[in-house]
């Protein structure tokens, strides 16, 4: 899928989360719905740190750029030193390292560690990266037309109010695990943005090796999805006109469900 979507998918599946737990009973402080979301469709783009034309990309200057053409070369060199017998020969590393679950794992449980270890500014960076890139993707037609530094001051004053908005009692800093381990649920949507990112790609025509290093079929690189009838290209009309309003749609009755608005 294109940018848009994957990070309309990743707000969508944060507030579904969320109304599920209030459902459950245990609702998420506002804060947390709000930042938890903004941070999932961020992390929603974060996979394509393997295409050096993805929306990631472009996000951060140079420095992205550089960035993705190294998660390229590594990526690419992690499927050559592991692939199967039945998996094919490839130029390149996109839809490999970084479209799998243990990536999802190891980047959500990164962000945690480094949000709980490093202190405020560490949540400040976090905050940045993901509401830079929730711009990139939600309001992208604001992103395409502003020079790239409106987009970071937006995403940097972002990050200020809403680390100060949480800090406050009762407002999710330490929610989910306890005082003493406060921002450690940070992990989590960056976690299920990574997820949502990979299962939006295996309902597009190359599916998504989401299950690596498990062996299926004799690769380890199985491209995970639907029948291929149900399968639809990246950016085509399916994405458009069905999966996009039915995200904003969804996110719409979720948010409300948890915020008990219904």
């Amino acid at each position: 899928m294109m940018g848009p979507a994957h990070s309309l998918s990743g707000a969508a599946a944060w507030l579904g989360l969320g109304a599920a737990m209030a459902a459950a009973g245990e609702p998420m402080p506002w804060p947390v719905l709000v930042v938890g979301a903004l941070i999932c469709a961020g992390a929603a783009l974060a996979p394509d740190l393997d295409h050096k034309s993805a929306t990631i990309a472009r996000a951060f200057g140079p420095v992205s750029r550089v960035l993705c053409e190294l998660i390229d070369k590594l990526s690419h060199a992690v499927y050559q030193a592991t692939r199967g017998q039945g998996d094919p020969r490839r130029n390149g590393g996109h839809r490999t390292l970084t479209h799998t679950a243990l990536w999802a794992v190891l980047i959500g449980a990164g962000s945690s560690a480094l949000a709980v270890l490093g202190g405020r500014w560490a949540v400040l960076g976090i905050l940045f990266v993901h509401l830079v890139l929730a711009v990139e993707g939600l309001l992208w037609r604001f992103a395409r037309t502003a020079h790239d530094v409106m987009v970071w001051l937006l995403g940097a004053a972002g990050a200020w109010i809403l680390a100060e908005i949480l800090n406050r009692p009762g407002n999710g800093a330490g929610w989910l695990f306890g005082d003493g381990r406060e921002y450690l649920w940070l992990g989590l949507p960056i976690l299920l943005g990574a997820l949502v990112h990979d299962i939006g790609d295996a309902l597009t025509v190359s599916g998504c090796p989401i299950l690596w290093p498990l062996p299926i079929a004799r690769k380890r690189w199985y491209p995970l999805g639907p029948p291929k009838p149900m399968r639809f290209k990246a950016g085509s009309w399916v994405e458009l006109k069905v999966l996009t309003p039915v995200f904003i749609l969804l996110g719409g009755v979720c948010g409300a469900g948890a915020l008990d608005l219904v």
